[in-house]
């Protein structure tokens, strides 16, 4: 039996999304091994849209397990697939940005991502493996000099549409400001817990689409926790139509327009995160979700310095 086909959006750059994404980051990365299985598994079950970046290690795993979804005939071409990526900090400064791009789609072993993003407004020495960096590490960001070559990796079709990741409204007004192509797109922490409505508001404006990392409050990671998946108020919702409460958590972040990046290997979770179509919440349902007590989990301490450009959170969140 065919899955059913996720709904699709499309970008300012003309590009269709689907609207629910399939996260591969996660600390400790399984093996090849279990991952190219999982990759595999995940397309089987109806994901087209896959979300990986140079700094998680998945975009080999990734890549290899969409030449095996080829190869087994679960899907019939490339373009069946939405790969996302992203620029890691090391890389993102002029003249370093197009040759990043081309070490993921070697990695990928594709000749395009549909989605490239700056996976922070933070540039790091180069040469700095993980997050064993020093303060004096963290460099000056040269935004629009870095976007030009964003827009140069649009313009070689290298990247179908371009955007960034964890910027907020002051950095992404900076940004438009001498943008000629503009980001098709935002990635954010967003969630029931954490729900961006400043800059979802902003986003909807500008035409820019807005995707939710940790989507469910990601419970397991070190800075994570369970604000989304042990809420009273999304359990009463769950009770009440029958749901599970991860369902009712992607289920708001798709009805405020924004799409989810989901991430579970386990195949239950797998399936069940792909039944949030064809049922909407009440209007009583999101006025309740609107009551729940917001905080941040991911913090980012790590990139601010009293000697580098972000020397507070505010600074760096704005």
């Amino acid at each position: 039996m065919e899955p059913k086909a996720i709904p699709e959006v499309v970008l300012n750059s003309g590009h269709k999304m689907p609207i629910l994404g399939f996260g591969t980051g996660t600390v400790p990365l399984p093996p090849p091994h279990v991952l190219i299985p999982a990759f595999t598994e995940a397309i089987q079950a109806g994901y087209r849209h896959f979300d990986t970046a140079a700094y998680y290690g998945s975009e080999e795993p990734l890549g290899q397990a969409i030449a095996q979804a080829l190869e087994q005939g679960l899907i019939k071409s490339r373009d069946e697939i939405f790969v996302t990526t992203k620029l890691w900090c090391t890389d993102a400064h002029p003249g370093l940005v197009l040759p990043a791009l081309n070490s993921s789609l070697q990695r990928l072993g594709l000749e395009y991502v549909d989605l490239y993003l700056i996976h922070f407004p933070v540039r790091l020495r180069q040469g700095i493996k993980g997050t064993n960096y020093s303060k004096e590490d963290i460099l000056p960001f040269d935004m629009k000099g870095t976007w030009e070559d964003m827009e140069q990796c649009s313009k070689l079709g290298l990247a179908k549409s371009i955007g960034v990741s964890n910027f907020g409204v002051k950095k992404l007004s900076e940004l438009l400001q001498s943008a000629v192509i503009p980001p098709a797109l935002v990635q954010v922490e967003m969630n029931t817990a954490w729900q961006q409505e400043n800059l979802r508001k902003f986003c909807k404006e500008k035409g820019i689409h807005v995707s939710a990392w940790s989507p469910l409050g990601a419970n397991g990671a070190v800075w994570g926790s369970l604000a989304v998946m042990d809420s009273p108020i999304l359990k009463d919702i769950a009770f009440t139509t029958g749901k599970g409460v991860a369902q009712v958590a992607l289920r708001w972040i798709i009805e405020q327009g924004a799409t989810p990046i989901v991430k579970s290997f386990n195949h239950a979770r797998m399936k069940e995160n792909l039944k949030i179509f064809g049922w909407e919440l009440s209007e009583a349902d999101l006025e309740k979700i609107k009551q729940i007590t917001e905080h941040r989990g991911f913090k980012g301490e790590r990139f601010v310095s009293e000697f580098g450009p972000y020397k507070t959170l505010e600074d760096l969140w704005d």
